[in-house]
């Protein structure tokens, strides 16, 4: 699964995503693409779940490019512990991705069969997704 190796700070605020995605937002490497719809935490086993489900589907051909890396680290508190005494440890790392950013790319792949792998990606994915092309836009 997909972490910083040296991150900057052990633990963050969590803070909102705010608005839309001000890049990323266009199809740079491959001709499909799977798009977010909404703005939402993406963990990295929903990332490295999507790639599978995607690379499954194709069957290996091809290339995918994953767009987004999970460098947010969460933190949580063990069951029934009290308030206070500070802030739990990091669990695990999140994407904070914003509507409008490419999660995904694919390449040598064609038409429909392109289309089913990407919405098995994001049927592992928390927000709506939509599947873009570089010839149609939105299919």
């Amino acid at each position: 699964m997909l972490a910083p190796k040296r991150p900057l700070h052990r633990k963050v605020h969590k803070g909102r995503i705010h608005g839309a995605a001000k890049g990323g937002t266009t199809l740079n490497f491959g001709s499909y693409g799977l798009k977010a719809l909404a703005p939402e935490r993406v963990t990295s086993r929903q990332i490295e779940a999507a790639r599978r489900a995607i690379v499954r589907r194709v069957r290996r051909q091809g290339k995918l490019w994953i767009r987004i890396f999970p460098d947010v680290p969460v933190s949580s508190k063990p069951a029934e512990v009290r308030m206070g005494k500070g802030k739990g440890s990091p669990e695990f790392w999140v994407a904070k991705v914003k509507p409008g950013r490419v999660m995904f790319e694919i390449d040598g792949v064609q038409g429909e069969e392109v289309r089913e792998a990407l919405l098995l990606g994001a049927a592992k994915l928390p927000m709506k997704c939509r599947v873009i092309s570089r010839t149609y836009g939105e299919f």
